[in-house]
This record gives C-alpha cells, structure tokens and sequence, in this order.
C-alpha cells in the first residue's frame, strides 16, 4: 500500500511508513475504523453515537435493563439519540445550546419562546395542549399556556432551543418513568411524553414555587434548563438531604420529600435567607442549579429606578 502523506510504497503490516514516518493503517485506512476509513459503528461511516453506534438499539435508542429503570440517565457527553431523533447540548454550562436534529415527519414539542432557530422545512404549531381548562392550569403554574410543536416536513430538519435566562441544558432519557419538574426548568421533550400540571398542594404554595409542579411521564428526551449549572444529588436509601426551593430543577416522581423551615424557629428561618426548604428521603435522584434567580432579582433591585412616594419621578434605590 502507499503512505497516505508522501505516496511512498509501505508493507501491508507497517504502521508507519519507512521514508517518512508518517503512521499508517493496515488495510488502506485510518488507525481505529474500518476499511476504507469509515468511522466504527456500522456501515457507510455512521457516526458513534447514534444510530449505528455499538450498543444502541433500532434508532440510536440506548439499551435499557428492563421495563423500566430507575435513576437519572444522562449521557457524559451531551449527545444522545431516541426515536426519529439526534441531539446535542453545545455551550455548557453557562449558555447552553439543545440542538436537535430529526428524522423526516418526526416532532418535539417545546416551551413557548425556547426556539433559537430551525431549518426552513420546520413547522412550527403552536397550540393550547389538553384544550382550554390545560391551558389554564399551565399559565397558573406560571408556564406558557401555549405549547410548540416543531415538525420536519419533506426531509431532516434542525431545531435549536434554548431557555431564556443563563445556564446549563440537561437531556434526560426517561425510561418508563416518572419526574417532578419546576415549572420554569421544562425546556422540550420528546412528543410521546406526557406532561402535566398538578396541584401540589399548600406544601408547594408556600414553598414558592407556585401551585402547581408539571408531572412528566414517559419514555423518551426530557430537556430541562437551570439557572447556573446542573448539580446532580444521588440519595441512598434513607438517606435525608435538603435543599432550597429556589435551586431545585427536577426529582425523581418516585422520591418522598416535604417543605419546612430552614430552621427551628420562625424568626432564625427569617434572618438566615433561607425562608422554606425542600428535605427529600431516598432511594432517588435530584437535580439541583447552582445559582437561584430570585436572589438574582433581589441583588439588583438597588440599582434599578423606583417611583419616588411623592410620585412623578423615579428614584434609585430600594
């Protein structure tokens, strides 16, 4: 065979070549791929990772031990593919990018306002999802009462989505399961997914998270957006953990918690800033951001101008 870099004849078995010791594959290819330098994974060069890559199902699905598992899947490097789609989080963890690429006549389905862009054979459909009454309990659960619908139509197409404050992206692969979700944290999922408001009683309401959590169940993507990073919390069983309302992004459905105080008394829960926190019981799984955005807001309400009380005007100040 010849050396790739100077042409020169080299023996079928060498790995590099003897005149000017460029390294060589034997058999005409690249070190590590097939024949021909495909990449490994299947015939015709298919990229790892998706649908020909070794130890993943029809469609890129990745293998799963039974019916359904427990835990949080998420894969280690942000790429992933399901069902009639492939997808990656770019830009971690500050400003993190979901591009999805799908199958032709496949959808995902997506916050109102999270899309950043989409190929010019994407359809978008925006709709009110479980009619009238759905609708309403989504914009309670402070949500968007509308939900879109990005379909490729004709051939493949890219959507890219995005929510709207600074952080991270992460792609959850549910598996027959159940997940608690911050309303604001629901980024997109797959479109057999079913996603509901539910009414999470007084515990919620004074938790400051609104009344209503979005219960999402299913198999299929899950993208779910923080503000910060995404720290994930693994409990043992038993195990008690607790964290404050403000950071949590989603739980396992699976997974006991209750609201309390921060601490013993009213007033030491006041003068602490922690106000009500979440304390869950394993066996289950957390995800938690880094940053809280109210406490964003209440650092910079100073800086921000307010209407003087003898009107008209605006001063600056708290």
């Amino acid at each position: 065979m010849n050396c790739p870099k100077c042409g020169g004849m080299v023996a079928d078995t060498a790995q590099f070549c003897t005149l000017c010791g460029s390294p060589v594959a034997a058999g005409g290819g690249q070190p590590g791929y097939a024949g021909g330098g495909q990449q490994p994974g299947g015939a015709g060069g298919q990229q790892p990772g998706y649908g020909g890559q070794p130890g993943y199902g029809a469609g890129g699905q990745q293998p799963r031990s039974g019916a359904s598992g427990g835990g949080i899947h998420i894969d280690a490097d942000g790429r992933g593919a399901g069902r009639g789609y492939k997808y990656e989080i770019l830009h971690q963890p500050s400003f993190s990018l979901a591009v999805i690429q799908l199958a032709a006549e496949q959808s995902i389905q997506a916050e109102s306002g999270a899309m950043v862009s989409m190929s010019a054979n994407v359809e978008l459909q925006s709709q009110m999802k479980g009619g009238v009454f759905g609708a309403l309990k989504r914009a309670v659960g402070g949500e968007s009462a509308f939900v879109s619908t990005f379909t490729a139509r004709g051939g493949p197409g890219e959507v890219t989505l995005a929510p709207g404050s600074p952080g991270d992206i992460a792609a959850l692969e549910l598996n027959n399961q159940m997940f608690f979700v911050q309303a604001s944290s629901y980024l997109a999922g797959d479109a057999s997914l079913t996603v509901d408001t539910k009414w999470g009683g007084a515990k919620s309401f004074f938790g400051g998270e609104g009344l209503f959590v979005l219960q999402v169940h299913g198999t299929g993507l899950l993208l779910v957006s923080s503000f910060g990073a995404v720290h994930r919390k693994r409990l043992g069983p038993g195990e008690r953990y607790i964290v404050d309302t403000g950071h949590l992004v989603a739980w396992e459905g699976s997974t006991q918690y209750t609201l309390r105080k921060a601490a013993a008394g009213f007033f030491q829960s006041m003068v602490s800033g922690e106000g009500i926190v979440a304390e869950f019981t394993g066996p289950g799984e957390l995800l938690i951001q880094t940053r809280n955005l109210a406490s964003l807001a209440g650092l910079l309400k100073p800086f921000f101008p307010s209407q003087s009380s003898g009107g008209g005007g605006f001063s600056f100040g708290s």
